[in-house]
């Protein structure tokens, strides 16, 4: 699978495909899955039926995409959409304030915008995308890419409900129609002493990010014990780690880590592809109650005063949005921007 030795890893190396070769096996993955996301909120995944040809045509389709003319990029700016979706040019996103250093587009699914004025703010995040006329192939890429993670995340989160001792379909019921989010990502290098920000020290706000990084490149790094450790890229394997509402549900037995990503050195650069599968915007994640021996190692969860998690994955998202894209909010969302800072 891996040129990597798991020995010499910051992460754990889980094989998805323990799933399917009996209770024994599906068992100890569940045992591992329970101990990576106690003990890190990180692993790596192997086994996700995700074939090199995906992989590759992937690869290829976001190098062609940043490779357009400035003008095809700038055609689907995210400005121009109300729900954050599309192109957003270097240093056009922020995280703690702070600008990242990077390019992307930003792709979530293909719905209409909701237009009932009594809706819940958060419903403005759901709309069409901004795909490219210059390069067509990337919606049909985009689309099987989305396709096969979210089979691949619901997998995954059916046997964590098994480990965390609750019913298999426990996010399922919970989760309604998901709200993914899906970002093509390059990092420019930076001739800038290092480490310069990629993208800032974060966690996730939903709750399950798989994320694919091109071979070879690294700059991905993980808080342990206090100290940062390198992620690098494994081939034929994602990166996963949890977001802060699966530590809201399980009350801080899981952990949500925070990570960052260092900027490439010039003239190198990095394409990253985050997918991140999370519940309906107004879906509200119940707390799991959890086995006692279990319980017994939930440490709670680790509120931030200025930037509360909510239960209702909406909420949460759209707080992040606002904040990572002050130029759309200021555009399109006037009157949050207005409220929110009104509320402090």
């Amino acid at each position: 699978m891996s040129a990597h030795d798991p020995a010499m890893l910051n992460l754990p190396v889980l094989d998805l495909s323990l799933l399917d070769e009996g209770p024994e096996a599906a068992g100890r993955f569940c045992g591992e899955l329970r101990a990576a996301t106690h003990d890190v909120g990180f692993f790596y995944l192997t086994g996700t039926g995700v074939t090199p040809e995906l992989e590759a045509r992937l690869h290829r389709v976001a190098r062609e995409f940043f490779a357009l003319p400035e003008a095809d990029k700038l055609a689907i700016e995210n400005v121009k959409s109300p729900h954050f979706r599309g192109y957003t040019r270097i240093g056009g996103e922020r995280t703690q304030g702070k600008v990242d250093w990077r390019e992307q587009i930003d792709i979530g699914p293909e719905e209409a915008a909701v237009t009932d004025p009594d809706a819940a703010d958060y419903f403005r995040l759901i709309g069409p995308n901004q795909w490219p006329d210059a390069l067509p192939e990337l919606r049909e890429t985009v689309t099987e890419w989305q396709e096969h993670l979210s089979g691949v995340a619901r997998k995954l989160l059916r046997a964590w409900a098994l480990a965390l001792g609750a019913p298999e379909a426990y996010f399922d019921e919970h989760f309604g129609e998901p709200s993914s989010l899906l970002k093509i990502v390059r990092y420019p290098g930076k001739e800038d002493p290092t480490p310069a920000q990629g993208v800032g020290i974060h966690k996730d706000p939903g709750v399950l990010t798989l994320l694919w990084v091109e071979p070879g490149k690294g700059g991905l790094q993980v808080e342990r014990d206090g100290r940062w450790v390198d992620a690098p890229p494994v081939p034929g394997a994602f990166v996963v780690n949890i977001g802060e509402l699966l530590e809201y549900a399980t009350q801080g037995y899981l952990t949500a880590t925070n990570h960052r990503v260092v900027s490439p050195t010039y003239p190198d650069d990095r394409i990253s592809v985050p997918f991140f599968f999370n519940p309906a915007l107004d879906a509200r994640l119940p707390i799991i109650e959890l086995p006692a021996e279990l319980a017994a190692h939930a440490h709670g969860i680790t509120q931030d005063p200025a930037n509360p998690i909510h239960a209702v994955y909406g909420e949460n998202v759209l707080k992040s949005r606002l904040r990572a894209h002050p130029d759309v909010a200021a555009i399109w969302h006037a009157d949050l921007v207005a409220e929110r800072a009104a509320a402090v």
